[in-house]
């Protein structure tokens, strides 16, 4: 691919705003004296778990690294005690600082699955937080006004309908933007519920000499609903580290609206092919099911490998299109009678009782209780009680299963 074509790809796929647009374009073509530019991205470790919607902002990342560029990433063990309130209409609830540094410890791993180790720095906030004095910070906080803070949008529609914004959650984006200041950010990188913060960055980095970092933002896919955004707090996302089968069928659960924006943000299909596959579908000549399934291929080929995605291709059509089970099914040894929400819980099958509900509520759990050889009874109840009979089967949402020993 050509240095001209991997910068359209650059600026336009998955993109939704730059803020200067020619003067970014300026700056890819003249460089930063002879150095590679630095593209900045925050990630808070609010959460043990990366998601495939991260993976949006981290390929771009990554297309920054095939220019030459240097990706600059900042653990934000400071914001994330604080709970970034970007898109939210209540706080977030803050973590504690031992919960940040055990999730903060997968992070690069993860994060170093799509972005080359070798030309990035990784930086914390700690760095220069842990030195703040209370004159540090109440020199920050006299560049912005709380009028202008209200004027962003998760802010104003909290205040106008009475809902509380702490001082903590309205210090928040300065203190990111801070962080622009302290790595000399040229260029920074973010979701669309970024974007005030990113602009704040780019607004302190002149008071303290620096040139403003140029913004890019990135389409905010949506979760396995199809509506809300992917999110670790709304349990509707596909982890990172999430096995190659069990990737392939979550991603063959997406409604067929969403399939685009997957497509774009997480695949490398020319856009070319994406509008003729929209074509096909609107006219009825390609079924939306060919889609996902080239789809589904596509991005865990992506995060796994060629042949890991053939085989949960494999698995899948031979477990759902001809309603076999799996071979290799997890044996659980029950006792005695337990209720459905504990035994989801034991079995790993579920996080908490919270999502084990969840998961029945919405159709997600079978049982099987002759095993292969019987019918499949799926269960609406949250009080359903398993009953000890060894050989039958329990189904956990689209492809977990567990058998019964006694």
């Amino acid at each position: 691919m050509s240095t001209d074509t991997l910068q359209e790809r650059l600026l336009k796929r998955g993109v939704v705003q730059i803020e200067k647009e020619n003067d970014l374009r300026r700056l890819l073509s003249e460089g930063n004296k002879g150095q590679p530019l630095r593209i900045k991205l925050g990630v808070d470790p609010s959460h043990y778990d990366l998601t495939i919607g991260h993976a949006v902002v981290f390929r771009k990342l990554r297309q920054f690294q095939q220019m030459g560029h240097k990706a600059v990433v900042v653990i934000g063990d400071w914001t994330a005690q604080l709970g970034d309130p970007s898109g939210r209409e209540h706080a977030r609830k803050p973590l504690s600082v031992e919960q940040v540094k055990a999730n903060a410890a997968t992070y690069l791993a993860q994060f170093f699955k799509i972005v080359d180790p070798r030309l990035t720095e990784v930086r914390w906030q700690s760095e220069w937080f842990d030195g703040f004095t209370l004159a540090d910070a109440l020199k920050l906080l006299s560049y912005k006004t709380v009028a202008q803070m209200l004027e962003r949008d998760d802010f104003a529609k909290r205040y106008k309908t009475g809902r509380e914004i702490s001082l903590s959650e309205l210090v928040y984006p300065l203190l990111q933007g801070y962080d622009s200041v302290m790595l000399q950010a040229d260029i920074e990188l973010g979701g669309t519920d970024q974007t005030f913060n990113v602009l704040v960055g780019r607004e302190l980095q002149p008071l303290f000499g620096q040139t403003s970092q140029q913004i890019m933002t990135m389409q905010l896919i949506v979760g396995l609903d199809g509506y809300m955004k992917m999110g670790k707090s709304l349990h509707n996302y596909i982890a990172l580290t999430t096995p190659a089968s069990d990737m392939y069928g979550k991603l063959m659960s997406l409604p067929d609206h969403a399939m685009m924006s997957y497509f774009e943000t997480l695949t490398d299909v020319s856009l070319a092919e994406l509008d003729e596959f929209s074509r096909k579908m609107a006219e009825g000549s390609l079924n939306p099911r060919d889609v996902k399934i080239r789809l589904a291929r596509e991005v865990v080929a992506g995060f796994h490998d060629a042949t890991a995605a053939e085989e949960a291709e494999a698995a899948f059509i031979r477990q759902f299109s001809e309603r076999a089970l799996p071979t290799a099914i997890t044996e659980y040894r029950l006792s005695e009678p337990v209720d459905i929400l504990t035994l989801l819980v034991d079995a790993q099958l579920a996080r908490s009782k919270n999502e084990a509900r969840r998961l029945i509520q919405q159709g997600g759990v079978s049982f099987y209780p002759q095993g292969e050889t019987g019918e499949m009874q799926r269960l609406i109840q949250s009080d359903f009680v398993v009953p000890v009979q060894a050989g039958a089967i329990l189904k956990a949402g689209k492809l977990r299963y567990i058998r019964l020993i006694v």
